[in-house]
């Protein structure tokens, strides 16, 4: 960008946050080839001085509504797969205005991008390959980025596939997990037949006679979701998710090879970031604020936490040999909490304390007086507490024994306990109180779990990682409402609440960041 453009888009930016513009909307109709209303368009409008996208659904009746907007220049587009519409530049949206854009939809294509992970794997032709295709090498990110929305020749899928194994690491390049040179290569000869200039793939998924059972439709009330997501500054970033620090913005994570972590300022769409001094690939994959202004975060490339101050932008790491995950601080004492192999973290000694008898856990939370909560996420996982005094653990297993539990979130408004069942498409609850845990089946054939939220109404949110849609479910009536996600593959690893009610999330393969609501 040349550097009068730069300072233009600084000052758009600087002067929209500075008159807190946050009240136009723009509006329409959208209508299918054959004339008549059509629901389940996302109208996608880009305000390019904020870097921000707003994305939200057509209705029954085909209306559309982008809400709460900042003022300034807009692009529409629309993505619905099977469909298409030319882009609308230079849409204007100030004050408490209200623009109006209608959309005619023409045929279109599906595009194997377009695909949830579940459909993909359905549709997608079984061979030697596939199986460590989807049971490995998803663990981070789905095909559709990726792998079907470009072309490359055996050599350039082998080069990619080395380049997991090499730079990315972590298990990928484990061969106790499986991917070993040989089963590398059925995944190089797979990744060749289906995503090059000679596939044997149709052109898309639709040419398929399975693919229309795989379409998922959704009820009206889906039509509700406002999604607002902000780019991050480079394409390597992967950000694994964003949580608020009190001050009104937000610190991300990156999981790809920049090792650096964010800090948005949702108001004007500027990212400041922090390198960290790991010199590997530190696979960045929780960043969380502490009271003192201070940020923990986990290098789990590099199994160490790290500390930096962003004042004077220093990072300290400190490492034990343990595997280091998510993060977790007591606001009272200060203690680190870290999961992998769960551990707690005193900065004042900088010692480490390791849960021996937890040597694996995924998700953690912290209760009103200290007590970390933990999920361990194997194929018979428990739940379980360690006590801020005393250091004692207690485990409880699940009804549904090989569940698999990953996120876990403690809800202060009620003292109780919900995780999600990847393995199982549940959702669980737990009363400390009566010892109970309730479990809500999930809809969807490959329901799986993964981020995990409760909002400030009591429901509890969570992504679906395999079917690409985010649900709400309602305790008091046990309603599950899905709802589709503007982009394929989204791949939501936490939710995070801020002051407002909305619900923060991290899109690694797309690199964005930003909240979803229900507008009313």
């Amino acid at each position: 960008m040349r550097k009068s453009a730069l300072l233009a888009s600084l000052a758009i930016a600087s002067a929209l946050a500075a008159s807190g513009a946050f009240a136009a909307s723009i509006s329409g109709t959208i209508t299918g080839p054959d004339g008549k209303p059509f629901k389940g368009a996302f109208v996608q409008a880009r305000i390019a001085a904020m870097h921000m996208t707003i994305s939200v659904l057509s209705d029954k009746d085909g209306k559309y509504l982008a809400p709460d907007l900042p003022d300034g220049d807009y692009r529409l587009a629309i993505r619905a797969p099977g469909f298409r519409a030319d882009p609308r530049d230079g849409v204007k949206a100030a004050g408490d205005s209200a623009a109006n854009v209608d959309f005619a939809l023409k045929p279109g294509a599906v595009r194997w991008s377009d695909l949830s992970i579940a459909q993909g794997e359905a549709l997608l032709p079984d061979h030697k390959g596939k199986a460590m295709l989807f049971g490995l090498c998803m663990a981070c990110h789905g095909f559709q980025s990726r792998m079907a929305a470009v072309s490359r020749d055996e050599d350039g899928w082998r080069d990619r596939v080395n380049y997991m194994r090499k730079d990315m690491g972590f298990f990928v390049s484990d061969p106790r997990f499986g991917l070993t040179d040989q089963k590398a290569e059925e995944v190089v000869q797979y990744l060749a037949s289906m995503f090059s200039q000679d596939s044997s793939l149709p052109k898309s998924p639709t040419e398929l006679p399975q693919y229309p059972s795989l379409v998922r439709n959704f009820s009206d009330d889906a039509s509700k979701i406002v999604y607002v997501e902000y780019e991050m500054p480079g394409g390597n970033r992967m950000p694994w998710s964003a949580k608020p620090d009190g001050t009104g913005k937000f610190w991300i994570p990156y999981y790809g090879k920049a090792n650096k972590i964010g800090h948005l300022d949702p108001k004007t769409g500027q990212v400041e970031e922090f390198s960290v001094p790991y010199t590997g690939t530190a696979l960045i994959h929780s960043a969380v604020p502490a009271p003192d202004g201070t940020v923990w975060l986990t290098e789990q490339g590099a199994n160490q936490i790290a500390h930096l101050d962003p004042k004077n932008k220093e990072v300290t790491e400190y490492g034990d040999g343990l595997r280091k995950h998510t993060v977790a601080i007591d606001p009272k004492t200060g203690k680190v909490w870290t999961t992998g192999g769960l551990t707690s973290f005193d900065p004042k000694t900088e010692k480490f304390d390791p849960v021996k008898v937890v040597p694996s856990s995924y998700g953690i939370s912290l209760d009103k007086e200290g007590n970390a909560w933990f999920a361990e996420m194997t194929s018979n996982g428990k739940i379980g507490k360690v006590d801020a005094k005393s250091g004692d653990v207690k485990k409880w297993a699940l009804p549904t024994v090989t569940g698999t539990p990953r996120r876990i979130v403690f809800n202060q408004a009620d003292d109780t306990v919900w995780f999600a069942e990847f393995a199982a498409g549940k959702l669980g609850h737990f009363d400390p109180k009566t010892e109970a845990t309730q479990e809500y089946q999930l809809p969807g054939p490959q329901a799986t779990p993964y981020a995990l939220g409760v909002a400030t109404d009591g429901a509890v949110w969570y992504s679906s990682e395999h079917m690409d849609v985010i649900g709400r479910l309602d305790p008091a009536s046990g309603k599950v409402t899905e709802y589709p996600t503007p982009r394929p593959e989204n791949s939501f690893r936490d939710f995070f609440l801020d002051d407002q009610g909305h619900m923060w999330f991290g899109s690694p393969p797309n690199d964005r960041v930003g909240y979803f609501y229900l507008r009313k």
